[in-house]
């Protein structure tokens, strides 16, 4: 079983309001992640709910996802992931780590990660435009303890590059992959890329 481990617990604190739920063409952010990769060969996806937990929650309630609560979100991304991480069933090989601000990643990105972590048996496999690494992030289980004790300064950047010789890159050709909404103004260019599309 691969599981998306979708991240939709932060803040949004320089947004100034949840970003996952605003529009984006005629659903939410967070809905339009979640169609993309329910597209892809992905098993099941989990999603990392904490802050606006409910509303996030209501938005999703219909499509086949299962959720956990981070309660400790406001330490940062990578309590989300070591959250998701925890839960995962027993049955799981490799989590899919997904971010909840990327609506324009197109689903066969996520399936030729899975394809290659399939071929190769690396145990990191991660998206690659012109040379910059992006998301999602494909990691094989036998990581897990390691990213449950990883220190928050250094997040998963300090797994990948203890494990550099077991890291399969897979050179895409969209630069979604590198671009994630923080602020206003990357929410207005991502909606303009949506419009163009």
């Amino acid at each position: 079983m691969i599981y998306a481990l979708l991240l939709a617990a932060g803040e949004s604190r320089r947004m100034g309001k949840p970003k996952l739920l605003l529009p984006f063409g005629q659903k939410t952010i967070i809905e339009h992640i979640v169609d993309n990769i329910n597209q892809s060969k992905v098993d099941k996806i989990l999603v990392v709910l904490g802050s606006h937990q409910e509303e996030i929650r209501s938005k999703i309630a219909d499509r086949p996802v299962l959720s956990v609560v981070n309660h400790r979100y406001q330490e940062g991304m990578l309590s989300s992931i070591q959250t998701g991480f925890e839960a995962l069933p027993k049955d799981t090989a490799a989590a899919l780590v997904c971010l909840g601000d990327q609506p324009l990643i197109p689903h066969y990105v996520t399936d030729r990660l899975i394809e290659t972590y399939n071929k190769t048996h690396k145990s990191i496999v991660l998206p690659v435009y012109q040379k910059k690494r992006g998301h999602p992030i494909l990691i094989d289980m036998k990581h897990k303890q390691e990213v449950l004790n990883l220190s928050p300064d250094k997040g998963l950047r300090a797994l990948v590059h203890i494990h550099s010789q077991d890291v399969q890159e897979v050179e895409v050709d969209t630069q979604h992959i590198l671009k994630d909404i923080d602020k206003p103004e990357d929410y207005a260019r991502e909606l303009k890329k949506k419009e163009e599309e």
